[in-house]
């Protein structure tokens, strides 16, 4: 039984997501923790979950504080104060999902040790509860969110500019237009309204979702537009043309203006990152918390994923697009964003994903671990995937660790090249599907 993907604990509400499950989920934490923080996204079915996972906790004789609709930033901020945060999110994924992710004080996510600790208590069973006298409290946190705004204001300062933000109707949709305006900027917002059921787009702010974002941008003359994911922990971002500009690009932009020194991201990361650093690049497996891991271990000033995640150590461990979107309206303010993203190296990369069946994981990770042995290349990295290098690229094949997808994505100097590596990549994925 394997309960936690590359995010946490998730699945589609009903199915693998359930309320027997939540309560669980929260009897074990509630044995690890006394006093736990607990926040949710706008999903529909946020409340039950959050009412489930406080009852599962305080069966246990632990204290639960609710911080209500939060992002996902905000509460890792706010677990500060308690034993852990448990933030009620399915992060980029469809309305139908739902999950738990779990924050440690200084804002990381539970790391391996504890996700396997966790699991075992889930499933253990025949538990002792307490006596009636001996249950825990429920308690409503209040300005978790007042806090996670004054916390950015005092790092970045003012960035008196134009912005569109576009918040999916997710959690951001408390926190992002008010720190932008209170960094000084000029606000219009898109998808504003809190909505579970994500009526203007998907939760994943990927660049066929962003149409109407691109276009008030352009239309309003706008500085910058900001996209952010169902939860807050993912940020990208527009420029003043209307040009999309994805997580590997801001992944790139924040690393050349951090302070001196390495970064660490994930193996489907851009080779980008080493022309910027000279090298000095730390390969996790995907997933943010791999990431938080090895700044902790490497004690880098940046890290981040593709994905639109940014972790910046010195603020949390926690990937905080909230803290992104303001920094990089800080940027914009001093420097035209088309001329910051023009002035980086670019090579052309190309992704693409197929769904399987997820009782076929383990048979499929097998099948592609024997055809990517075949492939003849530089230098084959597996710290997540399969990642095969040559002189002038890479491509990398893996399964997801939060969808029955799999994951390919190819990079080169050349299109004619990344063609190249995408049609070897889909060939090779295809004969594993059959």
């Amino acid at each position: 039984m394997t309960l936690f993907g590359s995010s946490g604990i998730r699945g589609v509400i009903g199915r693998e997501m359930t309320v027997e499950l939540a309560l669980k989920i929260g009897a074990a934490v509630g044995r690890k923790h006394e006093n736990i923080i607990i926040g949710k996204d706008t999903r529909t079915s946020g409340d039950m979950m959050e009412m489930a996972l406080a009852g599962g906790a305080m069966s246990t004789g632990a204290d639960v504080h609710l911080a209500g609709m939060v992002s996902t930033p905000t509460l890792a901020r706010a677990a500060f104060d308690y034993g852990c945060g448990l933030m009620v999110t399915a992060s980029h994924n469809p309305a139908e999902y739902n999950g738990v992710k779990m924050w440690n004080p200084d804002g990381s996510a539970f790391d391996t040790g504890q996700m396997n600790e966790i699991e075992s208590l889930i499933i253990e069973e025949g538990r002792a509860y307490p006596k009636w006298n001996e249950v825990g409290s429920l308690r409503r946190h209040v300005g978790a969110v007042r806090a996670h705004i004054e916390e950015v204001l005092r790092s970045v300062g003012s960035a008196s500019i134009s912005v569109v933000v576009d918040c999916a109707c997710g959690a951001t949709t408390g926190i992002t237009p008010v720190l932008m305006r209170e960094l000084g900027c000029s606000v219009f917002t898109i998808n504003a309204q809190p909505d579970g059921h994500f009526p203007g787009r998907l939760p994943e702010p990927t660049e066929d979702q962003l149409l109407d974002l691109r276009n008030a941008v352009i239309s309003r003359g706008a500085n910058l537009g900001i996209a952010h994911d169902g939860d807050g922990d993912r940020m990208v971002a527009v420029d003043e043309n209307g040009r999309f500009i994805d997580g590997d690009k801001l992944l790139a932009l924040f690393a050349s203006l951090t302070e001196a020194g390495g970064i660490v991201a994930p193996i489907d990361a851009s080779m980008v990152l080493d022309d910027i650093v000279d090298g000095n690049v730390v390969r996790t497996k995907v997933g943010d918390v791999y990431v938080a891991e090895a700044l902790k271990k490497f004690d880098f000033p940046f890290g981040g994923e593709p994905s639109g995640t940014f972790i910046f150590p010195r603020e949390s461990f926690c990937p905080d697009g909230v803290y992104a979107a303001a920094l990089l309206a800080k940027f914009v303010s001093e420097r035209r964003l088309s001329q910051m993203i023009d002035a980086l190296p670019s090579y052309p990369t190309a992704r693409e994903s197929f769904l399987f069946q997820a009782t076929e994981r383990d048979i499929l990770r097998g099948k592609i671990a024997a055809e990517m042995n075949m492939v003849k290349c530089n230098k084959l990295i597996t710290v997540d995937g399969f990642r095969a290098e040559f002189d002038d690229g890479w491509f990398l094949v893996r399964l997801s660790g939060t969808e029955p997808k799999i994951r390919i994505t190819a990079e080169a100097r050349t299109k004619d090249e990344v063609d190249r590596l995408m049609n070897m990549a889909r060939s090779l994925v295809k004969r594993c599907l059959k």
